[in-house]
């Protein structure tokens, strides 16, 4: 069978022998909004909770509005220029609105990505600027969440007068789901919150996974965090496979987050009778699958359904490389999984990006993994503890051959944008 992966900028399409698939898992179909600029402004003049924002904006004498850098795929052209002007008709001057990137511990974007993602008209009427979590200076300090993780946070957020969070809610590997809250945490926090937020005391709770809110420990601290430093309203929005827009939330922190990820919960959700021997995914292609360092949550992503000691044959661009520096240098240097997270539970052990070691482990831990990639050497994709592939269907082949004739293959074309289950295991999952 012909199937399309998410790849890049392009898709992949790859070839999958019938006799060994089972299944192909995708988003379930949901209609796309017929104007989803008209519901955006629908959203914003009767939000999920809360006033309309036009009543929140009056009066006051700025607004900060935070969006997602260019690994997320908002559609900042849909929601913006009606969030935007909602805030200039309540009598807020453009110069007095800054858009505030949530870069989290990512690289700060230039002009150019910058434009690419909130258009010229964005970039040339309004304050854009990065939230940098390494300068220390440039965060508040408020104190410390109830279970004594300090909470820094951008100060340019923090003082503004307005307080407005944009963004996209789609399955997340440690969080449950992003969006909401996460824009704050880990978007706008310095090192120090990050160090705890992705920490092992909470990295390695079984509830810190893809698709759960209640009980997850990293989206219990990110939503108080993000309470401390004042959230006065958000606009979330879902997505379709297409990345058409499918539903528009907004209002009060919580409740208009949990409102969007009901719907997406019903979007995402796919299911196979029993585990499988190989899982053929992808990283979601671009902007996701940049670095390996994003492609991590595609092989995260499918474990549920993954046989232990299984096969997961990966798809991603990696067209920038690696990761950060501290990444890739502590990568490079991991040769024994064990001995790496029992050196990061060590009193105070903490490495920039180290969590996304952790969840690469737990892939690990569970079975092989091949990598197709045309950014990474294949030397380059050892140094990251994966087998590298010259195609799809060399790394099937392969695998095949490690699990035998009945080999059983699942596919998710669009990786951790859907969330795979075992039917029976579905209901404990959530």
């Amino acid at each position: 069978m012909n199937i399309t992966l998410d790849y890049h900028k392009t898709g992949l399409e790859v070839t999958v022998p019938d006799e060994h698939l089972v299944a192909v898992l995708n988003m379930r179909e949901t209609p796309p909004l017929d104007d989803p600029v008209a519901e955006t402004w629908e959203a914003l003049r009767r939000p999920v909770a809360g006033p309309p924002l036009a009543e929140l904006a009056r009066g006051r004498r700025n607004a900060c509005v935070v969006v997602s850098d260019i690994t997320r795929p908002v559609p900042h052209d849909i929601i913006l220029q009606p969030l935007l002007e909602c805030l200039e008709r309540s009598g807020i001057r453009p110069e007095d609105i800054t858009l505030l990137v949530a870069t989290g511990l990512h690289a700060p974007m230039d002009e150019a990505q910058l434009r690419e993602i909130l258009t010229d008209a964005v970039v040339d009427r309004y304050p854009v600027v990065n939230h940098i979590a390494r300068n220390g200076d440039e965060q508040a300090h408020l104190g410390a969440t109830s279970t004594g993780i300090p909470i820094h946070v951008d100060r340019r957020y923090v003082e503004s007068d307005l307080k407005v969070l944009t963004g996209l809610i789609e399955a997340h590997f440690m969080a449950g789901y992003s969006g909401g809250r996460k824009l704050v945490a880990p978007g706008l926090v310095g090192v120090e919150t990050i160090e705890h937020l992705h920490g092992p005391d909470i990295l390695e709770h079984p509830r810190a996974t893809t698709g759960v809110l209640d009980g997850n420990p990293l989206h219990e601290a990110a939503l108080e965090i993000a309470r401390r430093a004042g959230v006065d309203f958000i606009l979330n929005v879902a997505m379709d496979e297409d990345r058409r827009v499918t539903g528009v939330f907004a209002g009060e922190l919580d409740q208009a987050h949990r409102h969007g990820v009901g719907h997406v919960d019903g979007m995402v959700m796919a299911t196979v009778e029993e585990p499988v021997d190989i899982v053929v995914t992808s990283s979601a292609g671009y902007p996701l699958d940049t670095t390996f360092y994003q492609a991590v949550k595609g092989m995260v992503g499918v474990l549920d359904i993954l046989r232990e000691g299984g096969s997961i044959v990966i798809a991603a661009g990696c067209a920038d490389g690696i990761g950060s520096a501290e990444f890739e240098g502590l990568l490079r240097k991991t040769t024994d999984i064990d001995a790496f997270i029992e050196w990061i539970r060590q009193p105070g052990v903490f490495t920039i990006d180290q969590w996304e070691i952790e969840e690469l482990v737990k892939a690990l831990k569970k079975g092989k993994i091949y990598l197709y990639t045309e950014g990474l050497s294949d030397d380059d994709a050892r140094a990251c503890l994966v087998e590298p592939v010259p195609s799809v269907e060399a790394g099937i082949a392969r695998a095949i051959g490690r699990h035998g004739a009945d080999a059983t293959i699942a596919v998710v074309p669009r990786g951790p944008y859907v969330i795979p289950r075992v039917r029976r295991g579905q209901d404990a999952a959530g």
